[in-house]
């Protein structure tokens, strides 16, 4: 399908292609080379096909680190992982023994057959502990597992949200959340607690996206521990409801399919993923960087 036609001061005419992958989410863009810089229009017509699609998948795409760094700095600052302020847990996909370990802006995906677990097994959205969550995460995936598989499973938390009833939206829109990063780090990981702690926030149930000015679900079995306003066992229940609600639907996910060399862009805002360990014991690779977004709010 071609996507956004731009006519430039020049004359030529750059353009992009978005094929959906359905119609509420995921989208494989075409028409750009990743290793360049990007044109003002490329740039304008990713990002809406971001705020659109929330799941954008590139293929056939050989960067290098420097590539994928400048790629994601047109969206903002880079994020730095609480690994790497705080401490390294074994087992994790960050790999210590790679010199690209050393550079704070780099999460190394790596699993193998000496893996215990891997990173994103659980539906979460990613780092949500930390006050200013990243906006949007970018995997550039370098080696595939040589079996299949280890595909990445991602669902619409705005889908999820204006799918409930008009009453349990109105019951959940005013409401807040915990997320604490002990939950995933050492309750999951196994990493032990660092000098002055995992970050913790508080964010709203239900956010505004500033992109498109939808409302998303905000809450995710991997980093939330608590609705602030209800008892514990009825924040619990509720939990519970939102995330499977979110994590069982098909009709609100799309399934990415890896390749080597294929780079996926996903809006961090509005999404939830599951990575797919069924590949045991072959190995899987690559590098992630995440932007810094702002605070949520409703």
């Amino acid at each position: 399908m071609t996507g956004h036609r731009r006519q430039s001061s020049t004359a030529t005419v750059e353009r992009i292609t978005v094929a959906p992958l359905n119609p509420v989410i995921g989208a494989e863009i075409g028409g750009v080379d990743l290793s360049r810089p990007l044109t003002e229009v490329q740039f304008a017509d990713i990002n809406a096909a971001l705020n659109a699609h929330h799941v954008l998948i590139f293929r056939d795409q050989r960067l290098s680190v420097a590539d994928h760094k400048r790629f994601a700095r047109m969206f903002g600052p880079l994020h730095v992982h609480p690994y790497h302020v705080k401490a390294t847990a074994p087992d994790h996909a960050r790999a210590a023994d790679s010199g690209e370990a050393a550079d704070p802006e780099i999460l190394v995906v790596k699993a193998d057959q000496n893996s215990r677990f891997v990173a994103g097994e659980e539906w979460h959205t990613d780092v949500t502990c930390d006050a200013e969550p990243p906006m949007g995460s970018m995997l550039h995936l370098i080696q595939a597992p040589d079996v299949g598989g280890g595909d990445t499973v991602f669902s619409s938390t705005i889908r999820a949200y204006e799918a409930l009833s008009p009453a349990m939206r109105t019951f959940i829109d005013p409401l807040s959340a915990t997320h604490d990063g002990a939950k995933l780090y050492t309750g999951g990981y196994g990493a032990k607690t660092p000098v002055g702690g995992w970050p913790k926030a508080t964010h709203p149930v239900v956010i505004r996206h500033p992109g498109n000015g939808r409302k998303a679900l905000f809450v995710n079995r991997g980093f939330t521990t608590a609705i602030n306003e209800l008892a514990r066992a009825e924040s619990d229940a509720l939990l519970e409801f939102l995330w499977r609600h979110v994590e069982t639907r098909v009709e609100f996910q799309c399934r990415v399919r890896w390749a080597p060399d294929t780079l996926v862009f996903w809006d961090n805002r509005c999404t939830q993923h599951h990575a797919v360990w069924d590949y045991y014991p072959s190995s899987r690779y690559g590098r992630r960087v995440s932007i810094v977004g702002e605070r949520p709010s409703p």
